[in-house]
């Protein structure tokens, strides 16, 4: 390690860094003695994966197996391998993950690279390769997205990451900056964060029992540019902060998160939508998004940035056009009230609320742990190969919830929970 490194590295400070490590695995992961868990990593975020390890062990982890990818490997595949590199992905790799999530392996994901890393690249290049990475990562999405097992991820302020989020600063300063960020909306810069963690999911799980309780049909969302009814799927539920994997133990999924959530119905929405906050995909900023539905599958769509990526996306398959999640987060969020553009879809979605295009979440659904992929079908759930979130909230946009009679009740107004 050089002298600049050593630099980068001091400007994160340790003892948040040491609470992150120890909130994932008690708060987002809730580790059982002897649960093995699966780790994936940037390089630049080993000083985390180190501390997270060691509060594995501490909390009885099995086998705790990291798995790690750097930016210029990923560089020089784009740069240098033959075309048919592209349509290749490690299958082999996918079908062990599989396997150790049905043994009950417990997953957790590090961020911390650049997340506009690909922009220059080859798109359909970069197309071809998510399609083929999306196909074979099939077998243990499926056990992500039914929640069969408890799963995590957090983030690390790597430089490059830093360096796109704060332009105008230096490199050391960046990363000061940017770890501040992370330690604050993760709640890990105070003294007790286990207990933040507590208080943070008990206001969550507060949102979730109204709305389940009020059993609506619909949501409808009006405001600059949109003017969306989005079908809520049959037998719905509404989750929001830790709940529970089908393995039985209640973890955390996003660290950070402030959004409630749950499954539209995917034949059930209509109207237009526009975003309010650019997307970060693949390398690829789209911006100013705004489709329109129909009988809930997206006939049109526009960007001003980034549309040619957003079409390739909405041509993924047949689920692609249409939803797979609607989420709630007030305008007020911390994530929101920060004023800062993060580049990546873990901490911009809780800025907003938002949808998802592709594939729901079968805990989404009364009962869901038990419903077959077809039942869940069936209530109007969609599968897909993709999952991506788009910010569609602001202070401007309303929201009314609308009951199996017709009458409506406010569930924001400027973008705030009425």
């Amino acid at each position: 390690m050089n002298t600049h490194q050593r630099n980068i590295q001091a400007s994160v400070d340790p003892v948040r860094l040491d609470r992150l490590a120890e909130v994932a695995v008690k708060v987002g992961l809730r580790l059982e003695r002897g649960q093995d868990l699966f780790l994936t990593a940037p390089v630049v975020a080993l000083p985390l994966v180190r501390r997270i390890v060691e509060h594995a062990y501490r909390a009885g982890a099995g086998l705790v197996t990291p798995i790690f990818s750097d930016e210029e490997i990923t560089l020089s595949r784009f740069r240098n391998a033959p075309e048919e590199s592209f349509d290749r992905a490690p299958g082999w790799l996918y079908d062990g993950v599989a396997k150790a999530f049905s043994a009950n392996t417990a997953r957790l994901a590090i961020v911390g690279d650049n997340p506009m890393l690909l922009s220059n690249e080859d798109a359909g290049k970069v197309a071809r390769a998510n399609k083929a990475n999306s196909v074979a990562y099939q077998p243990a999405l499926e056990k992500i997205a039914g929640f069969d097992i408890n799963w995590n991820i957090v983030a690390y302020p790597g430089a490059s990451w830093a360096r796109q989020v704060f332009p105008d600063d230096s490199e050391e300063v960046a990363v000061a900056k940017l770890a501040d960020a992370i330690f604050a909306a993760s709640r890990v810069d105070g003294d007790d964060p286990i207990g933040a963690w507590a208080a943070h999911n008990a206001a969550l799980k507060k949102r979730t029992e109204w709305l389940n309780g009020k059993r609506f049909k619909a949501l409808h969302y009006s405001g600059p540019g949109t003017d969306l009814t989005i079908g809520l799927a049959d037998g719905h539920e509404w989750q929001g902060g830790a709940s529970s994997a089908k393995n039985g133990i209640t973890c955390n999924p996003n660290i950070p998160t402030e959004e409630v959530f749950t499954t539209p119905h995917a034949r059930r929405v209509e109207g237009h939508v526009a975003s309010t906050k650019p997307l970060s995909y693949q390398g690829t900023l789209i911006d100013k998004i705004a489709v329109r539905f129909e009988e809930g599958r997206i006939v049109e769509a526009k960007a001003a940035r980034g549309e040619a990526v957003l079409a390739k996306v909405l041509d993924t398959d047949e689920g692609a056009r249409r939803l797979g999640e609607v989420a709630l987060v007030p305008h007020s969020s911390p994530i929101s009230a920060s004023g800062i553009l993060f580049f990546n879809t873990l901490f911009d979605e809780n800025a907003s609320c938002h949808i998802a295009l592709g594939q729901c979440y079968s805990k989404c659904f009364l009962g869901g742990a038990s419903l077959t992929p077809d039942e869940i079908a069936a209530q109007g759930g969609n599968k897909s190969l993709i999952h991506i979130d788009w910010m569609i909230g602001s202070d401007k946009i309303d929201i009314d919830g609308i009951a199996g009679d017709g009458s409506r009740i406010p569930v924001f107004r400027k973008g705030e929970w009425a």
